[in-house]
């Protein structure tokens, strides 16, 4: 029994690792985004069913490639309708190597931009390349990805579906794209990219505070970005603004998981080399900028944001009046009510309370609607303010909109202590 339940861990923490990358490369052979991802999880029943009783293959994500590759064979050469239409495609199906998915990085990491800028094609709106890419290059459950757009998952589901749809009768070439065509995209992609951190950084919903396999993969394809797009500032804003983020994820839970904010974090659990990559990547971002006479992006300003915090030995020498600066340039550059909410919050510990509640006042009726942000910040603005009470019900009324059970809790702490 513990064997197979080795196995069965083995199998899950194998899928999460190369999901991604067995579907791009899927869909390089397939042509075919749906049916990718349908071989994929064929893939995945073939080693949940197999692997407790035969052991884990030395490759296991080459194992789960070659199980997919002759699942399309078979499916291909069954379907009589499409034999003719499909003859080359089987045939170079069988002629393609199977890439090894713990090797074969240069080749596979490819596929993953290929799929990265495919899911984000412009015959798709932007809610479908946000869930589809998601989906696909991001691992996200359809649940996940609902909650994360506070949508309902049946909505989230046809959403993927028809994304999916369009692709396949669209005519949209799988090839990664070129020149301007790339261009166009890339901003798309960059928001996808960060959208996939994002979730790993603060999960929606579950049990755990972070889910650091998105914060991994949201860091990685930033640095692919920066490296495909070299001469775009933003690109290696968005790698230095995720690296420095993502380099306080060891401090940002205590060691039964329960979730430590930014002011109480022992800052000595940053990883430096996450940190020394971001600062590294905001000089870049500065000096493309300089070169090419192109303006930084919305990306460059949080990386700054992010920089401000990283070079403060102690939350009390943190420059907030720096980064309430910085917040009014992104609202500039980039307005909304999230940017608002943050700005909100350096206000607040730039000028006093009362200032970031002046600017949570502004924002339009019904602005994050549904959503634990507004209520916390709130929360917390009131609590330093003084307002106690006003500071629980506020806190209590953002524990109940988080689908997170960590933050859940820390919400309604937050509302005890300040009951």
């Amino acid at each position: 029994m513990t064997e197979q339940a080795d196995a069965a861990r083995a199998v899950t923490a194998v899928w999460r690792r190369e999901s991604t990358r067995l579907v791009a490369a899927l869909v390089r052979m397939t042509r075919d985004v749906s049916l990718a991802e349908d071989l994929a999880q064929d893939a995945l029943v073939a080693a949940l069913e197999q692997w407790p009783t035969d052991g884990v293959p030395a490759n296991p994500g080459g194992w789960l490639m070659s199980v997919a590759k002759r699942r399309a064979i078979d499916q291909f050469r069954r379907n009589a309708t499409l034999r003719d239409k499909t003859a080359l495609l089987g045939h170079e199906l069988e002629e393609a190597t199977v890439p090894d998915l713990d090797a074969a990085v240069d080749h596979i990491e490819d596929d993953v931009l290929r799929l990265l800028f495919l899911t984000c094609h412009p015959v798709l709106s932007p809610d479908s390349r946000s869930a589809l890419t998601l989906r696909l290059v991001g691992g996200l459950t359809t649940a996940e990805i609902a909650r994360a757009f506070l949508a309902q998952e049946s909505a989230v589901g046809q959403r993927i579906s028809r994304a999916k749809r369009t692709l396949a009768t669209s005519g949209a070439s799988f090839e990664l794209p070129t020149g301007p065509e790339r261009t166009r995209r890339l901003d798309d992609v960059m928001g996808v990219v960060y959208l996939i951190f994002n979730e790993g950084y603060t999960a929606t919903a579950g049990d755990d505070w972070l889910r650091p396999d998105l914060c991994h993969e949201g860091i990685r394809l930033a640095r692919m970005l920066a490296a495909l797009e070299p001469s775009e500032p933003d690109t290696h804003g968005l790698q230095a603004l995720l690296e420095l983020q993502g380099s306080r994820q060891h401090a940002r839970t205590g060691p039964d998981g329960v979730p430590v904010l930014l002011d109480d974090q022992d800052r000595s659990r940053w990883d430096q080399l996450l940190v020394r990559r971001g600062m590294a990547a905001l000089e870049r971002s500065g000096q493309v900028s300089r070169s090419s006479g192109r303006p930084i992006g919305a990306f460059t300003v949080q990386a700054h944001i992010a920089a401000c915090h990283a070079r403060a030995p102690a939350p009390g020498e943190t420059d907030w009046r720096r980064i309430a600066a910085w917040y009014d340039a992104l609202a500039g550059a980039a307005p909304g009510p999230v940017v608002e909410v943050n700005r909100a919050v350096a206000h607040g510990r730039a000028f006093g309370p009362d200032a970031g509640l002046a600017v949570l006042d502004a924002l339009p009726a019904g602005a994050l609607s549904g959503s634990h942000l507004l209520p916390s910040v709130r929360g917390d603005l009131l609590a330093r303010a003084g307002r106690s009470t006003e500071a629980a019900a506020a806190f209590t009324e953002a524990a109940a909109l988080t689908g997170n059970a960590r933050e859940q809790d820390l919400l309604l702490r937050r509302a005890h202590e300040s009951s």
